[in-house]
């Protein structure tokens, strides 16, 4: 990396800053709703599983036009309350 900053004329240092900021993922803070697909990945399930989430009424979906769209906040929501329900299993030793 040194060989391209002395190229550039810039410090190693420098230049190592500007790779970092350049490749930090953005998040995409525009997207509202998911397709099923893509809500699926997310969870890192698969499509029929997706879907039996949403005919259970477990993950909330709403209909724009013929299409199916699952909200971001339901995800999370989702996996919040999955977080709560689950009890510890771990036994404690006496």
């Amino acid at each position: 990396m040194s060989l391209i900053a002395d190229a550039l004329g810039i410090p190693e240092h420098q230049l190592r800053a500007a790779v970092l900021e350049c490749s930090a993922p953005t998040p995409d803070t525009t997207l509202v709703a998911l397709t099923v697909e893509e809500a699926a990945r997310r969870l890192g399930v698969g499509r029929t599983t997706m879907y039996a989430l949403i005919a259970s009424g477990e993950v909330h979906s709403v209909r724009i036009g013929r299409l199916r769209r699952v909200p971001v906040d339901s995800l999370d929501a989702y996996i919040a309350a999955r977080s709560q329900a689950v009890a510890p299993t771990t036994a404690l030793a006496a």
